[in-house]
């Protein structure tokens, strides 16, 4: 599983309750292999969070897994090459916890896109 963003929110380093921390713990106590990129925030990242292999790029981070979700709404994650990303994943899964794309952008690309709050989401 990679993890896109770890901090509170963008354009800081901040992982005071962060909501990537219980993604964490909930993610290593069922024994899932946690990938993790966020632009700022992976020196503090590592001070709070274990069990979690760090990466220097969203690319790198996506690589290999089998599931990719948006924690935190950096602009980077919004500009992604999404057909690089779903070439990369396993399974083209997206989990979107911020909203960053739309529904009707994610279906063309072919990606199974879950997102929270919208009525009637997910494939």
């Amino acid at each position: 599983m990679a993890l896109l963003g770890l901090t509170f929110k963008p354009n800081t380093d901040d992982m005071r309750d962060s909501p990537s921390i219980p993604i964490v713990f909930a993610l290593n106590d069922k024994g899932a292999k946690v990938k993790a990129y966020d632009p700022e925030g992976m020196a503090e990242a590592r001070k709070v969070l274990s069990g979690v292999t760090y990466y220097e790029s969203a690319y790198a981070c996506i690589e290999g897994a089998d599931v990719a979700v948006i924690v935190t709404e950096w602009d980077e994650f919004r500009a992604l090459d999404l057909e690089r990303v779903r070439g990369l994943l396993t399974r083209p899964v997206i989990v979107d916890l911020r909203n960053i794309y739309r529904v009707e952008d994610m279906a063309r690309y072919g990606f199974r896109y879950e997102s929270i709050g919208r009525a009637g989401v997910g494939a």
